[in-house]
């Protein structure tokens, strides 16, 4: 063009702003400049949302002093547009303007509130929007109450935000699309989702909004089923699923387990074109091996054409999870050859990959990696490298670690108390709770399970009592864990009627779990008595009919005393089930290497060289037993 007007210049300014090319117009504006250019009210506008956009701050406050200079100040909207630019870059500079504005209308008060929410200054936010609706007399828009429900989201305070629901009613703003939206995330997020549901049927319109906000709703409060039936709703009412509806879908896949439900998403993913989505491919990965299915979790991977530190972290994580440590360890090697740097949180998956194999040299060159990114002094990494050692055997590695972690808190202390339980070292356990209260920290329920589990597998029983019974005088809290592992220590020791007695006594709203009664169940093995066999039996296969640990544990009763029918009867109920049996397994440690014995597995390379011994090893501790029968 020869002739470049100002209308000429708004016109390709307004495009290209408008089609957030904001660097190129900002650019192209300065150039403008030069020459005398006008800008209209529009173009203004899109310039301070440029400047906002870009974060280009300094910049939008020699802006505002250009409109100051040009008369173009006075225009309420460009006042309010500026106003929402520096509520991103501070509340105070905000506040500071806000008190110039001559005129303040709703837009104004809505946007100072929007700030005092995004800024998690919702007291202010709060003081804000009455002081508009009673001092002022404004009254509020539906984008108020969009800003104002959020931060009653923000605060988790139902009575609060059922107080605005009311005052949207009043005000008929129910009607609009973005307060239903609200209203449903909002009762989502504090776990009223009957309410939800009811915000949510009430609404005249619905958009994809809508649908994933009571969707993440129910992933949010563990309502997996209802996810998936109102995801099927939500297709026959037109709606297509994005990125959102899927990951949600995936993550309650991963809860669920089924492997059906997460190759329908999966397809679903391919069919709307998300496969370079990483947050979504990742899902599918960490689904897949939480559904114990690796292999679909390692095509997933395989499609993947540079996968990042996450996808790596999710893959290891999925191995570990599967029960495979050494595949996880192989591919944090193959990670270390593609990715320049490790994450914290990707070396936390190869260290519990570490702490399932169990394997002392894996173990210590895990701890090495730690050192060397300067992360092994850290309270989460530290925790769990020391809980790694105590997997491995070595206690005084695990004491090393702990004493190198430098902020120490709650779940380090329970996990060095737990790790000294779990190597057969009671008494240095309950010392160390002792430290633990001296140091100025306040056992939690963590903390008490490893102590009480400590003194399970040490047989204190007289200590475990006088623990359970102090902390719970003194506030900790118990749980059904708790009761269980207390019940275990009872019977273990021979103290059945006393174990039933916990049962009976465990508190209102606590039924007494499968562990609980495996426990009683257990110690009859030791004990002989069929009365509580028959009773522990029977609350065990109601409770969980699909594990085969009770029907086992009974077999091998009965077989103990005789009753070889009622043995082979279990075996039979077992298999007419088709519940699947999964072998136990013995772990050496010898030469920094971990060997792992199957039950009944002759396969083993090292079988032939170790049956031979283990016989020779029974009839040594029979004729063992038979010397001290006679001598006594």
């Amino acid at each position: 063009m020869k002739m470049q007007d100002s209308v000429s210049w708004n016109i390709i300014l307004h495009g290209l702003l408008d089609q957030d090319a904001f660097e190129e117009g900002l650019q192209l504006y300065t150039q403008a400049r030069r020459i005398g250019f006008d800008p209209n009210t529009s173009t203004l506008l899109l310039l301070i949302q440029a400047y906002r956009s870009l974060r280009a701050f300094d910049e939008g406050l020699k802006f505002h002093g250009y409109l100051i200079r040009g008369g173009l100040w006075s225009l309420k909207s460009v006042q309010n547009s500026l106003l929402c630019m520096y509520t991103e870059i501070g509340m105070e500079y905000a506040e500071n303007l806000f008190e110039e504005l001559y005129e303040k209308d709703v837009i104004s008060w809505s946007v100072m509130i929007r700030g005092y929410v995004h800024h998690d200054e919702i007291l202010f936010a709060l003081n804000s929007f009455n002081k508009m609706a009673t001092d002022v007399g404004i009254e509020a828009d539906g984008q108020t109450m969009v800003s104002i429900l959020k931060g009653c989201t923000n605060l988790g305070d139902i009575r609060l935000g059922k107080s605005f629901h009311g005052f949207s009613l009043l005000r008929g703003l129910n009607y609009d699309l973005f307060v239903g939206n609200a209203l449903v995330d909002f009762y989502c997020n504090c776990t009223d989702v009957a309410s939800a549901i009811r915000v949510f049927s009430e609404m005249y319109h619905k958009n994809l909004v809508t649908w994933n906000s009571l969707l993440c709703g129910f992933v949010h409060n563990e309502m997996y089923p209802e996810a998936f039936t109102l995801f099927s709703s939500m297709e026959k009412s037109g709606f297509v699923a994005d990125e959102v509806t899927l990951v949600n879908l995936i993550q309650s896949c991963k809860v669920v387990g089924v492997l059906r439900q997460c190759n329908l998403i999966h397809s679903k993913v391919i069919q709307q074109g998300f496969q370079s989505n990483e947050f979504a491919m990742n899902s599918l990965i960490d689904a897949y091996g939480k559904c114990n299915q690796i292999n679909y979790a390692c095509k997933v991977f395989c499609q993947i054409k540079r996968p990042d530190v996450v996808t790596w972290g999710t893959m290891i994580s999925g191995f570990t999870h599967c029960g495979m440590p050494d595949e996880a360890v192989s591919v944090y090697r193959e990670m270390r050859a593609s990715v320049d740097k490790s994450s914290p949180v990707t070396l936390l998956n190869l260290i519990e990959a570490c702490a399932l194999s169990a394997e002392l040299r894996i173990s210590n060159w895990a701890h090495g990696i730690a050192i060397t990114m300067g992360l092994a002094s850290h309270v989460v990494l530290g925790t769990a490298i020391l809980d790694m050692y105590s997997k491995c055997g070595a206690i005084v590695e695990c004491r090393r670690v702990f004493d190198q972690i430098s902020m120490k808190n709650v779940v380090s202390w329970s996990a060095i108390i737990s790790a000294y339980g779990l190597n057969g070292l009671p008494r240095d356990a309950l010392s160390l709770l002792s430290e633990m209260k001296a140091s100025g920290f306040k056992p939690n329920s963590v903390t008490t399970l490893s102590v009480l589990s400590a003194c399970c597998h040490g047989g204190l029983v007289d200590e475990g009592l006088s623990i359970f019974n102090d902390l719970a005088n003194n506030g900790a809290e118990m749980k059904l864990e708790h009761y269980s592992c207390l019940v275990d220590l009872l019977a273990r020791s021979g103290h059945l009627v006393d174990a039933l007695d916990i049962i009976k006594h465990i508190p209102v709203g606590m039924n007494p779990s499968a562990s609980a009664w495996g426990a009683l169940l257990s110690a009859c093995r030791n004990y002989e008595d069929s009365e509580f066999t028959d009773r522990a039996l029977s609350q065990i296969l109601e409770l969980e009919p699909t594990s085969t640990a009770g029907y086992l544990l009974a077999s091998n009763i009965y077989a103990a005393r005789g009753s070889w029918v009622d043995a082979f009867g279990m075996r039979s109920l077992v298999k007419r089930r088709g519940i699947k049996v999964v072998p136990g397994f013995s772990l050496v440690h010898a030469s920094n290497n971990a060997y792992r014995f199957a039950a009944g597995d002759l396969n083993h390379p090292l079988s032939h060289m170790l049956c031979p011994v283990i016989e020779q090893l029974h009839l040594c501790m029979k004729k063992e037993v038979r010397a001290t029968t006679f001598v006594s």
